[in-house]
């Protein structure tokens, strides 16, 4: 199996679990750390009023995933789910210098998705999850400016 296909079959499964999770939770679970944020715009709109902010406040961004495309381009239908990778270097290198394994959460991943009703979400890992699932301790206020970061970027198209 190729190691894309290997890759997207993980994409996927991941994309599968957030749609089938409960869509009123707005805070990081206990189990998974998944934050979801419900957007008041259409996918299209919300991924590029995302990337606007993104590039407004100087943060580097990597990749845009349409994964929707990438399951179409297999047979797949998937409802419309986007994934957007970018990140602070300076900041997240942070993280990685205290525990390497910390570079699988970085940089930043912000799926956004539409469930089966239509309505579309943002999703990311909360970073305090990040730094117990790492046993970092030592970069609190690097975590929170994260924290604060990726808050302000949802808050942007987020539904009031």
């Amino acid at each position: 199996m190729s190691a894309r296909i290997v890759t997207f079959c993980w994409s996927a499964l991941a994309v599968l679990f957030l749609i089938s999770a409960p869509s009123t939770s707005t805070v990081a679970g206990p189990d998974n750390g998944v934050v979801r944020v419900k957007s008041a715009y259409a996918i299209d709109v919300t991924v590029t009023r995302l990337r606007q902010d993104i590039a407004a406040k100087g943060i580097k961004f990597f990749n845009e995933i349409d994964q929707s495309k990438l399951a179409a381009e297999t047979g797949i239908t998937l409802r419309p789910s986007t994934l957007l990778v970018f990140g602070n270097p300076p900041l997240g290198t942070q993280f990685i210098t205290a525990n390497p394994d910390a570079g699988l959460d970085w940089p930043v991943r912000l799926l956004v998705f539409e469930d089966e009703k239509g309505t579309v979400w943002m999703a990311y890992t909360d970073f305090a999850w990040i730094a117990r699932r790492h046993g970092i301790k030592d970069r609190e206020a690097q975590f929170k400016m994260a924290s604060t970061v990726i808050e302000s970027i949802t808050m942007s198209v987020k539904a009031k």
